[in-house]
């Protein structure tokens, strides 16, 4: 029997993670227990602030059970690309790579041409490779940049051959390597910088001049597609062949063939609804079907460039065993960022779902398709049912090279197939291709996929196989949290609701996965309950939790302290210093009040029709001032967002709280008081603790990413009435 090409290993450290699991279900128990044996009598003085705290803790110790369902069976892959290249080298399936961008400002065309020119200088036969760009805001500029990368690519492929060049994008590569005077490559080095210093010059003095000069637009017949009236919400449909791979003089400077490099702008018409990232996905697999008609493909955003030259051949690994490769139908590979800051201001490096949630997600049946960084069969996108009887098929059977028809004819035909009307009366966003009508079409995508029987597969590789542009504003990434929670929340109230719709087609495992991402903005109540009532509580003297000296002081002192002190030691397990811990945990606090919030109230006005659905594309730039702020680790607002008045306000209650709380104990409360307050006088310094950032932006900050005096007189003006409300 042959050797398998990847292996598969069950986590490690079980019992003692069973100890950590089985003591805090104990703690947990004997807190229900508690609350359900002490409820104040009816008309007592703070009791349904007491109930309200207790739903609050039940639901936490739900949401803890569903996070703990989907470690429990964490699996590790590990692929050995030698056998797939011993038995398949001549065998190797076409690779289509899809990448989305949409618009022009928010991903500047310079960041969109780094990571095309990363997947063009993959390890893989160029006659094989396709890359294809959807430009959904059909913007003249990104067409000008990727003439220019196309160009560039002749002399930076061979480059990225010679040298082991990784990462493969160009300017994420010459910030992170340099050579001395004395190395012999150095010549070759040096001018390869200039040669992309020159383009990048080039495509920014365009960006900043607002249009494209006559003399660059007689170098391209497609520059006339772009007319006075061309705007990104209304434009024709544009396919333009840029490297043709079936031509036998596309080679680079060594004399090598090259990748196919394809531009598409499918059509866009204010009275059509374009479905968003999804939409741009559909257009792509029906282009690049009738182009080269890769068997298998990899969807990946504009700023998360290759950082391996090795990817698709350990997802080949998978696809191509023998034993058990026709099961799966994606693979998902870990998400990383190149620009986070030290300490992880932002908690955007989400180390513990790569390193915990997703492997035990692939014990369960296999990961979500998150959007990005995922290869997939062509035939299950286009809604192919498995079966184990008829799924051994070969991945090298593809369509034949249309060698006969010239770039023009291919490019006039594909065009048709990116119109708005094509789609009209079809299975497209339905039964075929990405579906449509949810804020997270991917993830959707990858659970119906796997209701048809499929399975995914998650792949971490030592080196990180992308690396991306992670948020550098607070706005940013909670804006970007928000889309996600939003998406998950109505994919959980969708037709597709995981443990109905999944019900006997996935594992139980898989369909609890869904459903603790689908509570995100669930959980906003319960926590703002959690970080509100009881400070509240300390003002007016009243005790949601029990006195130091009662025996049911012990479970809450023990699940906060095991807890956290788990939490703690897993994050150092995996890379995480204490300072990045914090932040993470004051990142859960913010996403929680605001992000899930607003998701939970955007999904709410969408259920009763009074919102539309729409698509938020994340920044990929900032500017100076505020990149230096980030990187210095200082925390950005400077805007008027309301998401940043919610949290000003809990920061300021606590602390007026705290401070009212204290002068009431030491003029007359006593010992006593305190006794029987302690454990909320803890939760409300804790929160004060991690709030203090906030703090620091309202009063002492003078710089453009301080917390605005009208945002901070607001908050103080609700914080301050809301500690005189009566409590019940």
């Amino acid at each position: 029997m042959e050797e398998r090409l990847f292996e598969m290993k069950k986590g490690r450290g079980r019992v003692w993670w069973w100890l950590y699991a089985c003591s805090m279900q104990l703690g947990l128990l004997l807190i229900w227990v508690y609350r359900a044996s002490h409820v104040p009598e009816a008309g007592a003085r703070g009791r349904w602030a007491w109930i309200a705290v207790s739903a609050a803790e039940l639901w936490f110790g739900f949401e803890w059970l569903i996070a703990l369902s989907v470690r429990w069976n964490p699996v590790h892959r590990r692929t050995f690309q030698d056998r797939l290249s011993a038995r398949f080298e001549d065998k190797l399936p076409g690779v289509d790579v899809f990448i989305c961008t949409a618009d022009p400002t928010l991903e500047p065309p310079t960041i969109v041409i780094n990571t095309a020119l990363s997947v063009l200088a993959y390890d893989y036969p160029p006659e094989k490779l396709s890359v294809y760009v959807s430009d959904d805001g059909g913007s003249i500029f990104t067409f000008y940049a990727l003439l220019e990368a196309s160009r560039f690519a002749k002399s930076w492929i061979p480059f990225c051959r010679k040298f082991n060049a990784q990462p493969m994008s160009p300017a994420l590569f010459f910030s992170k390597s340099s050579v001395t005077a004395h190395n012999s490559n150095v010549s070759e080095w040096t001018a390869m910088k200039k040669l992309y210093e020159d383009m990048e010059r080039r495509i920014d003095a365009e960006m900043k001049h607002g249009d494209i000069s006559n003399e660059i637009k007689a170098q391209h017949e497609a520059f006339s597609e772009w007319g006075s009236k061309t705007t990104s919400k209304d434009h024709q449909a544009i396919v333009k062949i840029l490297i043709d791979g079936r031509d036998e003089n596309a080679q680079d400077t060594d004399g090598f063939a090259m990748p196919t490099f394809v531009y598409v702008a499918r059509e866009k018409r204010i009275n059509y609804h374009h479905n968003f990232k999804a939409g741009a996905l559909n257009a792509l697999l029906r282009v690049s079907g009738e182009i080269r008609h890769g068997p298998i493909i990899l969807t990946i955003d504009c700023d998360m460039c290759a950082n391996s030259s090795q990817p698709i051949r350990d997802a080949l690994c998978l696809f191509m065993d023998e034993e058990r490769g026709h099961e799966y139908a994606f693979v998902q590979f870990a998400q990383y960022f190149v620009n986070l800051t030290e300490n992880d201001l932002y908690a955007s490096s989400f180390k513990i779902v790569h390193e915990v949630y997703f492997p035990g997600l692939d014990g369960q049946g296999g990961p979500f398709y998150t959007g990005s960084c995922c290869f997939h069969r062509r035939e299950c996108l286009n809604g192919r049912i498995y079966s184990h009887e008829t799924n051994k098929i070969w991945l090298e059977r593809q369509r034949p090279k249309i060698h006969e028809e010239s770039v023009g004819a291919l490019e006039e035909r594909t065009r048709s197939l990116a119109t708005c009307s094509y789609e009209e009366n079809t299975q497209w966003g339905n039964e075929m291709g990405v579906k449509y009508g949810c804020a997270v079409e991917d993830i959707i995508t990858g659970f119906s996929i796997q209701c048809r029987g499929w399975k995914s597969a998650y792949l971490n590789p030592k080196r990180a196989a992308f690396l991306g542009l992670a948020p550098t504003t607070l706005s940013q990434s909670l804006v970007q949290i928000q889309r996600w929670a939003e998406g998950h929340l109505q994919f959980l109230l969708s037709k597709y609701c995981p443990p109905l719709y999944g019900f006997g087609r996935t594992k139980l495992g898989l369909q609890i996965g869904h459903i603790f991402c689908g509570s995100w903005g669930f959980s906003s109540i319960p926590t703002l309950i959690y970080v509100v009532i009881p400070s509240i509580c300390i003002v007016h003297g009243i005790s949601v939790f029990p006195s130091v000296s009662s025996f049911w002081f012990a479970p809450f002192a023990f699940v906060i302290a095991f807890s956290n002190a788990f939490s703690f030691w897993e994050s150092h397990f995996y890379g995480a210093t204490f300072k990045c811990w914090w932040n993470g945990n004051r990142m859960d606090l913010y996403r929680r009040t605001t992000s899930y919030l607003f998701a939970l109230v955007n999904t709410t006005l969408k259920l009763l029709g009074i919102a539309d659905s729409s698509f938020v594309v994340t920044p990929k730039v900032a500017h100076d001032e505020t990149l230096k702020r980030y990187e210095r680790g200082i925390i950005e607002f400077g805007s008027t967002s309301p998401m940043f008045t919610v949290l000003s306000t809990v920061a300021m209650l606590n602390l007026f709280c705290l401070i009212g709380g204290a002068v009431n104990v030491l003029a007359g409360g006593g010992m006593g008081a305190l006794e029987q307050l302690s454990l909320q006088f803890f939760l409300c310094a804790a929160l004060v603790l991690i709030n203090l950032p906030i703090y620091h932006a309202s009063f002492f900050r003078n710089d453009e990413g301080r917390i605005l005096m009208y945002t901070t007189l607001l908050s103080v003006a609700i914080a301050t009435v809301a500690c005189f409300v009566p409590v019940f």
